[in-house]
This record gives C-alpha cells, sequence and structure tokens, in this order.
C-alpha cells in the first residue's frame, strides 16, 4: 500500500474501540496483513521522507554551528599539520579548502599516479610520500588525510587538534569527523553521524575513509602498506590496537558525491586482514561490504542454554532447528526446565533428553532469566569454552550462523557476540543494543525489514555495539564466570543482557553484533505491554537500576552518535526539540 493509503488506514483504526483492536490482534492472518503492509509503506520504522530529513539536518546544522561559535573556533594558519591528498579528482578544490582552513600550500602533498603540472609536490602512493616526509618533516606534528574532491568546513583542523588532547586519557593519536555532501544546488545533505571508533564497522565498510588526523610519531613507527586513508587507519590499528582514537561528532568533511571508488577502500581493508590476520574476507557487491569470517578451525565445545516453561512447539522448533540446520557440530544443548506442567511438553523433554547432544535439567521455582541461565552454565561440559545464551523462541535460518559467532567468540579481544533475529514475518527484532533509546535500551533498525541495509549499511554490517541480546548470545565460558554471570538480584527478567553485556566490556574487550548470523526469534509481535502492577512495578525497578549503574553510557553509547535520536531505534537525526531538551 502507498504510505498516504496507509496512514489512512492507522487514523482510522485508531478509531476502533480497544476492545475490538485486541480481539482484531488474535486473528493471525490479519494481523501478518497489517504487518506486511505496514511494512511496504516504511510507517514501520518511521524514518522520515526525504524532504523531511533534509529539513531536520538544516536545523541541525544551525545548532551546529552555534556549538562551534560558542566554543571559540576560528580557522587559523596550522602551523604543525601537513595534509596529504589522496587522488586526482577535483583535486583544486579540496588543495583550495585546505588552504582556506590554515594549512600552509607548501605542506599539502598529492597521493596520485597520474602527473598534472601544478606546482603540489606528488607521490606515486602512499608508502612513498609518507617515507619521503618522514625524512623532511619532522617539525610537523599531525598528518592530515583527505580524499581528492572532499572538502572541509574553515574550523576542522583546529577542532581536530582539539580533540587530541584529553584530560582522562593518553592524547589521541587518530581523530576523524562525521561527513556529508553537498548537491548540485550547493545544499548540505545526507549527513553520515559516525559512531565512536568501531574496529569491526570499519573492517565491514571502511566508516571512516576521510578526513582523518594522524599523530605523525605513531604513522613513523609504523610500515604503512595501505593504499587508501580507510586501509591506512585500518592497518594503524590492527598494528597498534592500544592507540587512542577520538571521534569528533560534528560533520567537517564534504565528501565528493561523485567519487566511486569506494570498492577499492574496501579491497585494500581485506588485503590487510589476510596479510596480518588469519581471517577469511569475502566482498559482497550487492551489499557493498566485507564479511569478515574469523577462524574457529578447532571447533571449540560450545553449551547452548535454552530455559523454558513449557512450550512444547516453540522448544521443539528451536532444537530441532539447531540440530538439523547447524553446520558447525561441536555444540551441546542444555534445555532448563523451569516448571513446566503441561503434558504434552512434558513427555517431549523427556524423549528430548535421549538425545546424544541434549541434556534436560530441572530449575524449579519462580522465574528469574537470570538464575536460571546462571544455573545452566554452572552444569555444562567440563570442556566446553563457550556458552551460549539461546532462547526457546529462536528458529535458525543461516546453517552457517554458529561458525560465524563462534569464530568471533575465540578472538581475544571479543566478549559477548550477538546474531541477527528476525520477527517472523520477516522485520528487524534484534540488530544490536543502543544505550539512550526510550532512556534506557533498545534494538537498533528495529522494526526495518530484513533485506533493508539500515542507517550507513549498519544493519548488513558485522560491527560493534555496546550491548547485544541474550536471545542468541555467546561468550566464552570463561568470561562469563569472571564478570559473575547473569545479575540475577537486580535484575531478575529484563536489562540483565545489556547489563552483562557491559561489564564484561568493562574488562577491555569489544561486543560484536554479527550480521551474518541470521536466525528468527518468534517473539510475539502483536502482543500489548503487560501493565500488572507488580510487573510493572519490578521493570521501574530494573530500568532505575540500569541508569543508576550505566548512566554514562546511556548519556553517550559510543556504538551510536549524540546526533541521532533516541526517540525512535531508526537512526533519523535528532529534531530541534531533543536538542533543545538536551540544553534545559
Amino acid at each position: 500500500m502507498k504510505k498516504l493509503a496507509m496512514l489512512t488506514v492507522k487514523g482510522a483504526i485508531g478509531l476502533v474501540p480497544k476492545a475490538v483492536r485486541k480481539k482484531l490482534k488474535t486473528n493471525h492472518k490479519l494481523t501478518e496483513f497489517y504487518s506486511r503492509s505496514l511494512q511496504r509503506s516504511g510507517l514501520f520504522y518511521g524514518f522520515p521522507s526525504k524532504k523531511k530529513s533534509a529539513a531536520i539536518y538544516s536545523t541541525f546544522l544551525k545548532y551546529q554551528e552555534k556549538k562551534i561559535k560558542d566554543e571559540g573556533i576560528s580557522p587559523s594558519n596550522i602551523k604543525n599539520i601537513r595534509a596529504i591528498v589522496i587522488g586526482e579528482s577535483r583535486l583544486l578544490r579540496t588543495v583550495e579548502s585546505l588552504r582556506s582552513a590554515g594549512v600552509d600550500p607548501s605542506v599539502i602533498y598529492v597521493v596520485s599516479s597520474e602527473q598534472t603540472d601544478d606546482s603540489i609536490t606528488r607521490f606515486s602512493n602512499l608508502k612513498a610520500a609518507l617515507n619521503k616526509l618522514h625524512k623532511i618533516g619532522p617539525e610537523f606534528e599531525y598528518t592530515f588525510f583527505i580524499n581528492s574532491g572532499d572538502t572541509l568546513v574553515p574550523e576542522t583542523l583546529e577542532l581536530m587538534l582539539q580533540r587530541t588532547k584529553s584530560k582522562t586519557t593518553a592524547d589521541a593519536s587518530l581523530v576523524y569527523c562525521d561527513t556529508d555532501f553537498i548537491n548540485a544546488k550547493k545544499q548540505r545533505v545526507s549527513p553520515h553521524f559516525l559512531p565512536d571508533w568501531n574496529p569491526d564497522l570499519q573492517l565491514s565498510t571502511a566508516y571512516v575513509s576521510t578526513g582523518v588526523m594522524v599523530l605523525n610519531s605513531l604513522l613513523h613507527s609504523i610500515d604503512i602498506f595501505a593504499s587508501t586513508v580507510a586501509g591506512m587507519v585500518t592497518e594503524m590499528w590492527l598494528k597498534t590496537p592500544n592507540s587512542v582514537i577520538e571521534h569528533v561528532p560534528f560533520t567537517l568533511v564534504h565528501r565528493d558525491s561523485d567519487r566511486d571508488d569506494f570498492c577499492t577502500e574496501l579491497s585494500d581493508i581485506r588485503a590487510l586482514l589476510t596479510k596480518q590476520t588469519e581471517s577469511i574476507t569475502a566482498y559482497n557487491e550487492g551489499q557493498g561490504i566485507n564479511h569478515v569470517q574469523w577462524p574457529c578451525n578447532s571447533e571449540p565445545l560450545v553449551s547452548l542454554i535454552i530455559p523454558t516453561k513449557n512450550g512444547k512447539e516453540l522448544v521443539e522448533a528451536c532444537i530441532e532447528s539447531i540440530l538439523a540446520k547447524t553446520t558447525y557440530q561441536n555444540f551441546e544443548i542444555l534445555l532448563i526446565d523451569n516448571g513446566s506442567d503441561e503434558p504434552a511438553s512434558l513427555a517431549y523433554f523427556e524423549a528430548l533428553d535421549k538425545h546424544p547432544k541434549v541434556r534436560v535439567l530441572h530449575y524449579p521455582g519462580v522465574f528469574n532469566y537470570s538464575a536460571i541461565n546462571n544455573f545452566g552454565v554452572q552444569h555444562v561440559s567440563e570442556h566446553s569454552r563457550i556458552v551460549g545464551l539461546i532462547n526457546n523462541d529462536i528458529e535458525v535460518i543461516r546453517p552457517d550462523w554458529l561458525s560465524h559467532m563462534v569464530g568471533h567468540a575465540l578472538r581475544e579481544d571479543v566478549g559477548c557476540v550477538g546474531a541477527k533475529l528476525l520477527y517472523s514475518d520477516g522485520r528487524v527484532q534484534h540488530a544490536g543494543v543502543v544505550l539512550g533509546y526510550g532512556g534506557g535500551a533498545g534494538h537498533a533498525h528495529k522494526y526495518f525489514p530484513s533485506y533493508h541495509p539500515g542507517y550507513m549499511k549498519r544493519l548488513l554490517a558485522t560491527q560493534n555495539y555496546s550491548a547485544v541480546t541474550a536471545a542468541c548470545l555467546l561468550v566464552k565460558k570463561s568470561l562469563f564466570e569472571a564478570v559473575g554471570g547473569l545479575n540475577e538480584k537486580d535484575l531478575a527478567v529484563a536489562f540483565n543482557d545489556v547489563d552483562f553485556c557491559l561489564r564484561v566490556k568493562e574488562t577491555g574487550v569489544r561486543n560484536v553484533y554479527c550480521g551474518e548470523a541470521e536466525l528468527y526469534h518468534h517473539e510475539s509481535v502483536s502482543r500489548g505491554l503487560d501493565h500488572a502492577p507488580e510487573k510493572a512495578a519490578r521493570f521501574n525497578r530494573e530500568l532505575t537500576y540500569l541508569k543508576n549503574t550505566w548512566g554514562q553510557y546511556i548519556e553517550h553509547d559510543p556504538a551510536y552518535n549524540p546526533n541521532l535520536t533516541l526517540k525512535r531505534e531508526n537512526f533519523s537525526v535528532k529534531t530541534k526539540e531533543e536538542f533543545s531538551d538536551n540544553q534545559k
């Protein structure tokens, strides 16, 4: 249906008495038809129209200009920065932009295989440029890298220099910023509001690919083989993973809208991964992203813990899909029965307990999701290296789901690994958790169609999030035990997975959303909120605990961007009202 038609339908449904709407929701076919119609119209995920998005961004730019003015930033002659422009396309406008930002024309260099007659010093490749400049320019503290055709706002370098200094951590070795485009009407459009440093997103999408300031002492301490800005950033992280990388959340660089060599940057990253890691990489031309398969050659034992109470049909679909479809075979399933009393379920569980890959354990008492999973981990096999928390309404879509997730979980610098989960009708239920949504936490790209690329391809790409859902989560058993498991005292039902992921993250590892692991999560899409007073009170207590414990992540989730909305889970730009609320 057209969007206008669906808006009319939604308005009409709003006039229907609540009791009638509740009755209609019990009709599965009608609910599915309505869901799919909303999905096709785009109303499910509420992303503003192109015209409205442009208006919202225009308002943001006024906010950004005021913020820059308030900080007292103005362009000046940048004496300790030199610039390297990569490429030949529309070179002169990039050079002029650098001059306007305060860079001395005599220290602007170009990396290009083409040779044209101008006064700019040229190098045939990035490696040659860096080797030569290391010898002739020791007085410069930083090098600014930008792609030819791109331009920058006059205050860019001053703002980046400001971000290199920190009162709480070591000075930054690398700084990057948000970007946008300038259209034919000279309007600034299509902002790319980036997360803070996100290594796995860089490997997948090369999201940091222009407008980068690098500390020369770090730049010259390693041998750079990359040929692009994105490759250089990736290589520096691979070789010096503990370097401090900072992000300026302003759109300071305007990317060349005619530039069409993005696949070169992704190819550069694949070459680096092949050279420096044991990963297997592939380029998805249709999606325009890298798929990185991390090795799990030894196939360590994985213990999948599935809590349930009754739910025979759900459990059967879940376990049978895991057993029949999963290509990774070294796993065991621990079904934790939390007081089932339905004869059909009890009979099925008894039969299931005889399967060589399945054990049925009994956990009596009131439902406490955290306690049940902690109990399950205590009973995994002695040789188990990885534990998986799996809901009883999960169903496998991609047979290689576990191979991809195990590969990530085995990485020394990775903690929790989550999957892409879809509702039964094909819409996204989970693709990473963002702190701050609704004042607590929510799911990135919730309700988007499964085929949608998401914001900056973030729905497709494997990347780092602060948290992932425990509906399908893998983690090393040793790490689970090191942080004390799930919090069964304060978070019996809600937010226990978010709290767990953040405690794991605080040990110094990264959590990963694995876009290649795709499963169904048959969570009801038609049920309403449970307003039982005691359950509402419990939820509010657990939300309060999350806010009090992890307020710094709710205030600023490094996997998100402070200029994106927290009102919806769709990565749209904050409205004027949201920025105004922040300033109160």
